[in-house]
This record gives structure tokens, C-alpha cells and sequence, in this order.
């Protein structure tokens, strides 16, 4: 026969040790799953457009790539190098620490892999003197500041398909480099070619030439969006949600 339970202890003493004890294993196990897993991200920049925009909640893989200093908390002066190390791909979407600026937490797309020589010319990119396959498919608003006409363009790098925008001949950074990749290291460029300060730029400025270290992890999927200038701290934005946006997968 089965006794019924009974509480070890009673008393309000003893239910507020048993919350604390709750709560703290809550923050563990979430702290925990963080570091080691998945953690989320909000997009504040239109650097990454349109396949980001800005109030983009996103998830970011942490073991897909190992573990580095960089994609733990408050990034640890640990030695460089990655625990279970594996290489990105070329087309993956990263969201690495700024080389200049460790508590700065920025994504962009990998385009250039260590030994790759990388240029941009009259606004396409070449990689190792091929350049990126694009397909124009019209002009469009840009998403975040629509007064802006842009030129809507797929590309494929790597793996991966896309969508970027130029914004026409005679943009910023349409002529740049080239760049030859060093080893360790890996070249960024935002999809809102001509509003990115990525590898392009030197480090002081942009990203420079992105450490492995200092990588986070790979943007998986869009959880949720929010329109721009929704907050946490204005309660009546909560709903200025950009629905459509919802379960998107990362390209």
C-alpha cells in the first residue's frame, strides 16, 4: 500500500529556502543552456537586410561551430582556439563578438575562408577571382527605411541562397580590396551591401578580418519580430509585431 506524501518541513521560512532553491536552479539550467546550446538575439541594425531586419528575435547555435572564449558569457580571457572546433561554411550567417570591441555582439554572412582572396567590383563580390552568382529581380523599398528604392538581387554563396540589397552603381564599398584571408580568420559582409560596416572596413571602423575565436555562433531561425521602436520598457509597443516574420529560417 501506497502512503500518501507529506512536506519535509512547513513554515514560510522554509517555502521561501524552497523557491530560492527553484529559482536557482532555474537560473542554472537556463544560464547553462546559453552557454552551451542556443541562445537568443535581437537584431538592432539594418545591416543584415532583408533577410534580417531590425526587432528580429533570432536563435543562435552555439554548438554548431564548438566553443570558443567568444561564445561563452562575458567573454572569459581563455586561450584562443575552439573546444570541438568545426569549421563554418561559406554563406553561413555568424554572430561573432567584434574584434575591436569584445562586448559589441554583431552577425554578418561569411564570405571569404581562410587563404581566400576577396574583392568587390562595381558591387559584385569575387571570391578567388569568381564572382558570387546573382540573379536582379527588380527594384523594392527598402524594409526599414522605405523611402529608400534598392535593387533586389539573389545571391548563392556556398550553400546558401539569399536575397541582398544594392543600392545601384556608385555606392559605398562597391570597389574595394582585394583582401587575402589569413588563416584563423574569416571575412564578413553584411546582405545591406552599401549600409554595413563589415570586413570591409578596417577594425577600428567595421569588423576588419573576423577572428575564429571570437565567433558566438550560427543564426538558425527568426522566433518573433517587432516593429522598430517597440521596447520592453513601453508596455503599449508589446503588439507592434511583424507577424509575417514569425518561424523564419535563416538563409
Amino acid at each position: 500500500m501506497t502512503a500518501p506524501l507529506s512536506p519535509a518541513s512547513t513554515g514560510p521560512v522554509h517555502e521561501a529556502i524552497d523557491l530560492a532553491r527553484t529559482v536557482a536552479v532555474a537560473l542554472v539550467a537556463a544560464t547553462a543552456f546559453q552557454t552551451v546550446l542556443f541562445q537568443p538575439f535581437t537584431i538592432p541594425s539594418s545591416s543584415m537586410e532583408p533577410g534580417l531586419v531590425m526587432g528580429d528575435y533570432i536563435v543562435v547555435s552555439k554548438f554548431a561551430y564548438g566553443w570558443s572564449r567568444g561564445s561563452l558569457p562575458f567573454n572569459p580571457p581563455l586561450p584562443g582556439g575552439r573546444l570541438f572546433g568545426r569549421a563554418p561554411a561559406r554563406g553561413d550567417v555568424i554572430v561573432f563578438r567584434r574584434p575591436s570591441a569584445p562586448d559589441q555582439v554583431w552577425v554578418k554572412r561569411l564570405i571569404g575562408l581562410p587563404g581566400d582572396t576577396v574583392q568587390v567590383r562595381g558591387g559584385t563580390v569575387f571570391v578567388n577571382g569568381r564572382a558570387v552568382r546573382q540573379t536582379p529581380l527588380g527594384l523594392t523599398q527598402d524594409h526599414d527605411a522605405p523611402e529608400r528604392t534598392v535593387a533586389l538581387v539573389r545571391e548563392t554563396t556556398g550553400a546558401r541562397r539569399h536575397l541582398t540589397y544594392d543600392g545601384g552603381p556608385g555606392a559605398q564599398g562597391d570597389d574595394t580590396g582585394p583582401y587575402v584571408v589569413p588563416q584563423g580568420q574569416y571575412f564578413m559582409m553584411g546582405d545591406n551591401r552599401d549600409n554595413s560596416l563589415d570586413s570591409r572596413w578596417p577594425a577600428d571602423v567595421g569588423v576588419g578580418l573576423l577572428p575564429t575565436e571570437n565567433i558566438v555562433g550560427r543564426a538558425e531561425i527568426v522566433v518573433a519580430s517587432w516593429e522598430p521602436g517597440a521596447s520592453l520598457f513601453k508596455p503599449w509597443t508589446w503588439l507592434n509585431l511583424q507577424t509575417d516574420r514569425f518561424f523564419k529560417r535563416v538563409n
